[in-house]
């Protein structure tokens, strides 16, 4: 799993870069880097033609 196919990575205009956009609070960010996760639990598949689908 890569972030940039991740549809939480998006691109952060202050920032000027593309960031993860899930909102963690510090504990739960800590959580996060402590646990080692291998695989990333909110990642989610970018997928452009959803919203193609749904109009279908």
């Amino acid at each position: 799993m890569l972030c940039e196919d991740c549809e939480n990575f998006d691109y952060d205009e202050e920032r000027e870069d593309y960031v993860c956009m899930i909102d963690l609070d510090m504990d739960e960010y800590e959580r996060f880097v402590q646990s080692g996760h291998r695989r990333c639990p909110y990642y989610r598949v970018r997928d452009d033609y959803r919203i193609v689908r749904k109009q279908n």
